[in-house]
């Protein structure tokens, strides 16, 4: 079995389990505690705020966990937005995840929010110019994506970022497949709010992080006992914590020399299914993508067909976001990208893991092109 579908989960990492164990079993203590138990407890959450803080660039008070990406996008997205008298408009796009495009909807149906969604490129790229030209005197909010979970393409955010403050508007970005393929140093970056999700970095399925600048007032969306200085209440997933610092520091270890080793592998993925199967189309940036994201659309195909036949191969891969997966609808994100709905049925994502072997390139190649001839003969 070959796995590439990365963007959607990874395996958790046994330096990830064992630095968790402990607060699986004996440190199994309330952080919030008075005794010896809760005390170790709080200590461990502090240890992990402060890795996640220092390689993200940014102070232990900016770090919120939560249980995953998609809390960190909406507690980001309702808590800024609500937070923030300035005015009820908001900017985004139209290849955001679903939660970062669930949230503005939440807004506009029940709070009167008002969204511009920026158009992209073919190529899934947002222009600084059109993102400039949607700001306003009373938006309150920017949030685009750092890089897309479908198609791979990596937006300019430092720019995009630098264009909002110029009108001191609030920026964040949903850094959920970016993290540990990119750089998320926040100052570099520039922005005010930043999601990440474990169980993509090799985590348990359940746990995330919020960086959200000091300055920036937020409403919180869970009310109880004020854990996390107030923005996210609930007893605090000490293990997960605890296991998402190692994560990422994992990551971020050899950053620049693993990306360089999978965006060769991808490469030769790339140039092998576009040169064995004529038709294929392949999806996003050419160049600027993920270093470990391979998406393409195969017209006159259907992409599920493909996934089945690829299956029976050996190859689990998927049709793009695995939030959107059973729906018969096309990607958004391809729509959004001119992409005709008809090709856009067509989309399989390639999305390789750290540990994959180059051996498994030439069979993936050789799968990919035996399966869309026996869909074509279908």
């Amino acid at each position: 079995m070959i796995y590439l579908d990365s963007a959607a989960t990874t395996p958790v990492r046994r330096e990830v389990l064992d630095a968790m164990w402990p607060y699986l079993t004996a440190e199994f203590g309330n952080p919030s505690s008075s005794h010896a138990l809760g005390h170790r407890a709080a200590e461990a959450l502090k240890q992990a705020r402060a890795t996640i803080a220092a390689i993200l660039n940014c102070r232990t008070s900016e770090i919120t966990f939560t249980s995953g990406g998609t809390e960190a996008d909406n507690l980001a997205i309702k808590g800024i937005a609500l937070a923030t008298p300035r005015g009820r408009h908001i900017v985004t796009t139209g290849i955001e995840h679903e939660a970062v495009l669930a949230s503005c909807d939440y807004l506009q149906r029940h709070h009167n929010f008002e969204i511009t969604h920026v158009p992209v490129d073919r190529f899934g790229t947002v222009s600084p110019l059109a993102f400039a030209d949607a700001l306003r005197d009373d938006t309150t909010l920017c949030t685009v994506m750092l890089a897309n979970n479908e198609v791979g393409t990596i937006q300019p955010i430092a720019e995009l970022a630098a264009l909002a403050h110029s009108r001191n508007i609030p920026f964040h970005t949903d850094a959920v497949q970016a993290a540990g393929a990119l750089d998320l140093n926040v100052a570099t970056l520039g922005v005010d709010a930043l999601s990440i999700s474990g169980h993509k970095l090799g985590t348990p399925k359940g746990i995330g992080a919020l960086y959200l600048r000091s300055r920036i007032p937020t409403e919180p969306i869970l009310h109880g006992g004020g854990q996390e200085r107030g923005r996210r209440s609930g007893t605090e997933n000490v293990a997960g914590a605890v296991g998402l610092a190692k994560a990422v520091e994992l990551a971020t270890a050899n950053l620049a020399e693993r990306m360089t080793h999978l965006s060769a592998l991808r490469d030769e993925l790339i140039r092998g299914i576009l040169t064995g199967v004529p038709s294929a189309i392949l999806t996003g940036h050419p160049t600027n993508r993920l270093p470990n994201n391979a998406s393409f659309c195969f017209p006159g195909t259907s992409g599920e067909a493909i996934l089945l036949q690829l299956e029976e191969r050996g190859i689990l891969c998927s049709s793009g976001s695995a939030c959107a997966a059973g729906r018969d609808e096309p990607s958004h994100v391809l729509l959004a990208m001119g992409v005709p709905p008809e090709v856009a049925q067509t989309a399989v994502r390639l999305s390789l893991p750290d540990a994959l072997g180059a051996e498994s390139v030439p069979e993936t190649i050789v799968a990919v092109r035996s399966a869309c001839q026996a869909v074509l003969k279908a």
